[in-house]
C-alpha cells in the first residue's frame, strides 16, 4: 500500500513518483499494475469523459461517484480527488464538509488549487485529520480569471508570488504540490527549496514526480492537446505497455524532455 509516507520516501531518495489522472475502477486496477504511485481523480473529467471546455461544470456529486469507483478498482496505488469548482472557495468550513465527503469515498488526499488565499484552509483540513496536496501555477478553475491556458511565473514578479505560496504551502500542512505550466528553471528551484513531495505537470524535469491527463497520454483526447503532454499509445501495443512505458520515462527522466517544458 502507497502511503504519504511511501510518497516522502521516495522524494528523499530520488525516486520519481509516476503519476496520471484516473476516473474508474478499471483503469484504476490497470495503472496500478502498470506501476503508477498516484492515481489522481482529477476534474479533469469534465472535459475527458463528459465533453465541457472547463473543470467549472464538474460537481462536487460526481466528484464523490468517480473517487467511489476508482477507490473500488485500487488496492495499493495512492488516491487523490480534487475538490472541484465551487466546493471549497466559500470557507474552510465549506472545504472540510467537502473534503471529508471526497474522504468517506475513499480518497486519501484531497487537492485544491490556490496559493496564499488558501492558506487558512489548508491549515484548518490537515488539523482535521484531512491530508491536502496544493495546486499552483496554471489553475484550469481560474482559467477565466487567467485569462486562458497560460503558462505562468515567466516574469520576475510572478515567479516570486510563485514561490512564495509554495512555501507558504508547505508551512501550512501540504503534503504535496502540483506545478502546473510554469518554468522549468522556477519548477526546479521551489522543488530543491521544499521539503515536501512535488508534482510537475508543464513543469520540467526535476520535479519529484510527473502527472498528465489519462487521455492525453494514451493520446484518446479529442480535444486540444497540451505542449507538454504526450501520446504513450505510439509504439506501444496495448494501453497497459502505453502505461508503462510512461512510468519508466519518468522514472528514468526521459520524460518530460524540453519540448515538454517551458
Amino acid at each position: 500500500m502507497i502511503t504519504l509516507h511511501t510518497l516522502q520516501k521516495m522524494r528523499d531518495t530520488g525516486e520519481k513518483i509516476a503519476v496520471l489522472t484516473c476516473y474508474d475502477a478499471s483503469f484504476a486496477s490497470l495503472l496500478e499494475n502498470a506501476g503508477v504511485e498516484i492515481l489522481l481523480v482529477g476534474d479533469s473529467l469534465g472535459m475527458t469523459l463528459q465533453g465541457e471546455s472547463t473543470t467549472l461544470a464538474v460537481t462536487l456529486e460526481q466528484m464523490i461517484y468517480h473517487t467511489r469507483c476508482v477507490s473500488r478498482g485500487a488496492k495499493k496505488a495512492f488516491v487523490i480527488a480534487d475538490l472541484p469548482f465551487g466546493s471549497y472557495q466559500e470557507s474552510p468550513q465549506q472545504a472540510y464538509r467537502s473534503a471529508a465527503m471526497l474522504m468517506a469515498a475513499g480518497a486519501h488526499m484531497v487537492k485544491l488549487e490556490g496559493g496564499r488565499n488558501m492558506l487558512e484552509t489548508v491549515v484548518f483540513l490537515t488539523g482535521r485529520g484531512i491530508p491536502v496536496c496544493g495546486h499552483i501555477g496554471l489553475q484550469p478553475q481560474s482559467v477565466h480569471q487567467l485569462g486562458g491556458y497560460r503558462v505562468q511565473g515567466r516574469d520576475e514578479n510572478s515567479a516570486a508570488e510563485l514561490h512564495h505560496d509554495a512555501l507558504a504551502l508547505q508551512q501550512a500542512g501540504a503534503g504535496l504540490l502540483v506545478l502546473e505550466a510554469i518554468p522549468a528553471s522556477l519548477a526546479q528551484r521551489i522543488s530543491q527549496e521544499l521539503a515536501i513531495p512535488t508534482i510537475g505537470i508543464g513543469a520540467g524535469p526535476d520535479c519529484s514526480g510527473q502527472v498528465l491527463v489519462l487521455h492525453d497520454a494514451i493520446g484518446i483526447y479529442g480535444g486540444k492537446t497540451p505542449r507538454f503532454a504526450k501520446n504513450f499509445m505510439a509504439g506501444s501495443h496495448s494501453v497497459q505497455d502505453a502505461v508503462s512505458a510512461y512510468v519508466q520515462a519518468v522514472k528514468a527522466m526521459s520524460f518530460p524532455t524540453p519540448e515538454h517544458s517551458f
